[in-house]
């Protein structure tokens, strides 16, 4: 099917155009876009970025920039590539070098890619020189990664470019550039999903309906805030906890493991497209006054799932002990959970919201932690306090191992608050 182009919206023209001579904005250090997932910030930048490249520059080195080398290549390379192409760029590829060398016109221009994952990554841009660079989810990356490539833009005309989806009012990308914009002489650009002619109404409120919250606030919005209050606002006992009308396909055990902490298991069973919590086991030492050994938990999790054939066990992936105990009696396959905390939230209040998930009444420590779970407001970084958590945690593991896994379209939050 061929693919469809849209006119660029006011807003995408104006990355486009920015530094142009004539352009208002032509004398800005550089740029930053913030606002709604799906807002069309990502490709007019990058389609920007290059084009200003060969506009200044000839026989110089970029940095494209992303949380990691994989997310870069997926949503900047890959879509910016073709566009180049028929824009009459010559595009070479060095997929084993990560960078990119493009010709037009008769001048060349080598384009590297960084991954900005944690602190370590700092080291990998040192020592180079650039004409400019373009940090694509900027906040998703440490402070000290953006600043050593900012520190790296020495020639004369270089410009900063940086994109974001907005995280808590106490990051420091928020305060020290969208708040000191005008200090740093930076163009600022605030995109909501509306500024995205390629995204149709039906589409738009697709996206609106994922999410509720701070999430609503940030993703949809395009707001700076902090997350506060219940977890997951949007769980209600009346819309949640039934029980299915049908039979079960398949079978999952999720496992947030505890020995003085509380221990949560749940019985998982798939009827149609949806899946229902219709048993658990959870046990708190502290409460009972007794604490059970990991063979002890591997009876009653033997218990809990009865004679059904079980797909795997998804497990708290610090709970070593009681993985191998489990392993070691070759009974049930087990599956270290992903355990990106924020995004695993971020899945289960899609799953409540498009009622992937329900409760069987019987899971009472599941519907009490429902009602409690909360954000911790006393530190700078986005996290739920951690109390009543446990089943809250084994659900998550299940949400984002199994009902969504990898493949899911949803977008995560950035935790430090530097």
């Amino acid at each position: 099917m061929a693919n469809s182009f849209y006119p660029f919206s006011p807003k995408q023209l104006a990355v486009l155009t920015w530094w142009c001579q004539g352009s208002p904005a032509a004398d800005k250090n550089g740029i930053i876009c913030d606002g709604a997932v799906r807002s069309g910030k990502t490709l007019c930048m990058s389609i920007s970025f290059i084009s200003w490249a060969f506009y200044r520059f000839n026989e110089t080195s970029f940095a494209i920039c992303g949380k990691t080398i994989a997310s870069l290549r997926r949503n900047v390379v890959t879509p910016l590539i073709p566009v180049l192409t028929s824009l009459g760029f010559a595009c070479s590829y060095k997929l084993s070098r990560n960078f990119i060398e493009i010709e037009r016109g008769g001048r060349r221009n080598r384009f590297y890619l960084f991954g900005g994952r944690d602190e370590s990554s700092a080291s990998l841009i040192q020592g180079m020189t650039l004409g400019g660079v373009m940090l694509d989810e900027a906040a998703l990356m440490p402070r000290s990664f953006v600043e050593q490539a900012l520190a790296r833009c020495s020639l004369e005309d270089a410009k900063y470019w940086f994109n974001c989806n907005p995280e808590h009012p106490f990051h420091w990308f928020y305060n020290e550039w969208i708040l000191k914009k005008q200090q740093k002489n930076m163009l600022y650009l605030h995109f909501t999903m509306e500024d995205n002619p390629s995204l149709s109404p039906g589409v738009i409120s697709r996206y609106k309906n994922l999410y509720s919250g701070a999430f609503y606030e940030r993703f949809i919005e395009g707001k700076w805030v902090a997350a506060d209050g219940l977890v997951y606002p949007m769980f209600s006992p009346e819309r949640h906890i039934r029980k299915s009308s049908g039979g079960f396909s398949q079978y999952y055990l999720s496992c947030d493991y505890g020995t003085v902490n509380p221990f949560s298991l749940g019985l998982w069973g798939k009827s149609g497209s949806k899946w229902y919590r219709i048993g658990e086991y959870y046990h708190s030492a502290r409460d009972a006054g007794v604490q059970l050994t990991d063979e002890e938990y591997y009876k009653n999790l033997c218990d809990l799932a009865g004679n059904r054939k079980i797909e795997a066990l998804i497990i708290d992936p610090s709970a070593a002990s009681f993985a191998e105990t489990v392993r070691r009696h070759g009974k049930y396959r087990v599956i270290k959970a992903d355990n990106d905390v924020l995004k695993g939230i971020n899945l289960v209040c899609r799953a409540l919201k498009e009622d992937d998930i329900y409760f069987y009444p019987c899971c009472e420590d599941t519907i009490r932690e429902f009602s409690i779970y909360r954000w911790d407001n006393d530190i700078k970084r986005d996290s739920p306090k951690k109390e009543n958590d446990h089943a809250m945690d084994d659900i998550r593991y299940f949400v984002s191992t199994v009902l969504y896994g990898k493949n899911s379209d949803i977008y995560t939050f950035a935790v430090e608050r530097m």
